[in-house]
C-alpha cells in the first residue's frame, strides 16, 4: 500500500514505498503501539474486529482476509499427525473413473492420489503418486506442457500457500517445500511472496507433444468426508478441435509411462481452436 493508495499526504523523505507503521494504526483506528506489538508477536491474540480494521486498511481481499484469520484467528492450531496418504472415498472413484474427460483426485499438496487413463494420456505426471508441483518445477517434460508455465506456477504456490495456512509443520509441507526451495530458484523467488490465491475454474493450456495445443476447462470439485481432496477434471468446449484431439488420445490408448508415442495426426487433431 502507497501513501496515495491510502489517501494520505506524500510529504517528507520516507524510506519505504509503503505506509508507515503509524499510518496503518492510525488508519485502523488502534494505537501504533498496539499495532507495534502485534508486528513483533507480543499480542498474539487480536480480536476479529482488529484485523478486519487492518485489512481494510491494507485492501485485503476476501481470500487474503480468510487467509489472515487463519493465521492470526484464537483457534489453536492443529497438532494431530495426517495420515502420509490419504485413500479417495469409493464413491469419488467410481465417479471419476465414469467420466470421458481427463480426471484425477489430489490431496492439499497436490499429490495424485487417483487418474483415469486420460488424465495420465494427457500428462505422464499425473499417474498415481506423481506430485505436480514437483514436476513443474524440477521436470522439464512438464514444464515444456505448459506454454504459460510462469504463470501457472504462481497460481500452484498461491494456492499451496492458502490450502496449508498456519499448519505448517505438517511433515508433507516441511519435506516438500524444503525439497524444492533447495532445487527450484524459481519456487525460492515465488515461496518468498507469501501471495495467497485459491485456484477457481479457469482456462488452461496444454502443448502436448503428440497432437499439439489444446485449450481445455479445468473445474476443480471438493470431496466431501476429506481433508481438503479435490477431483480435477479437463474438458474442452464441444465441437472445437480440442475436443477432437482429446478423442484423439483416447482412442489410442497411451500408455502411462514417461514417454509418448508418436501419433498419426488427423486433420482434426491438428488444427488450432480459432476461438483461442
Amino acid at each position: 500500500m502507497t501513501p496515495q493508495q491510502a489517501g494520505i499526504p506524500d510529504v517528507g523523505v520516507r524510506r519505504v514505498p509503503g505506509l508507515r507503521r503509524e499510518e496503518v494504526a492510525m488508519l485502523a483506528g488502534i494505537s501504533a503501539d498496539y499495532y507495534l506489538r502485534l508486528e513483533r508477536g507480543r499480542n498474539r491474540n487480536p480480536s476479529v474486529q482488529v484485523l478486519e480494521s487492518i485489512a481494510r486498511v491494507l485492501h485485503l481481499n476476501e481470500e487474503h482476509f480468510a487467509h489472515l484469520l487463519t493465521l492470526a484467528c484464537e483457534a489453536p492450531r492443529r497438532r494431530r499427525r495426517r495420515p502420509r496418504k490419504q485413500t479417495p472415498p469409493p464413491g469419488a472413484l467410481k465417479l471419476m473413473d465414469s467420466l470421458v474427460q481427463p480426471a484425477f483426485i489430489e490431496d492439499r499438496y497436490f499429490d495424485i492420489l487417483a487418474s483415469n487413463s486420460l488424465a495420465r494420456a494427457l500428462s505422464p505426471g499425473l499417474a498415481v503418486g506423481g506430485n505436480q508441483l514437483r514436476d513443474l518445477f524440477l521436470d522439464p517434460a512438464e514444464q515444456a506442457l505448459h506454454p504459460q508455465w510462469e504463470a501457472v506456477t504462481e497460481c500452484f504456490i498461491a494456492n499451496l500457500r492458502q490450502a496449508v495456512g498456519n499448519d505448517v509443520d505438517d511433515p508433507r509441507f516441511i519435506e516438500l517445500t524444503g525439497e524444492l526451495s533447495l532445487a527450484s530458484p524459481r519456487f525460492r523467488q515465488l515461496w518468498g511472496r507469501h501471495e495467497v490465491r485459491g485456484q477457481q475454474g479457469a482456462p488452461v493450456r496444454l502443448n502436448h507433444p503428440q497432437v499439439g495445443e489444446l485449450s481445455l476447462n479445468r473445474e476443480r470439485l471438493r470431496i466431501d468426508g476429506t481433508d481438503g481432496l479435490m477431483l480435477v477434471v479437463y474438458h474442452p468446449n464441444a465441437g472445437t478441435s480440442n475436443a477432437d484431439k482429446l478423442a484423439l488420445l483416447a482412442s489410442v490408448g497411451l500408455p502411462t509411462s514417461n514417454s509418448y508415442p508418436q501419433l498419426q495426426r488427423t486433420g482434426a487433431a491438428t488444427d488450432n481452436d480459432a476461438s483461442r
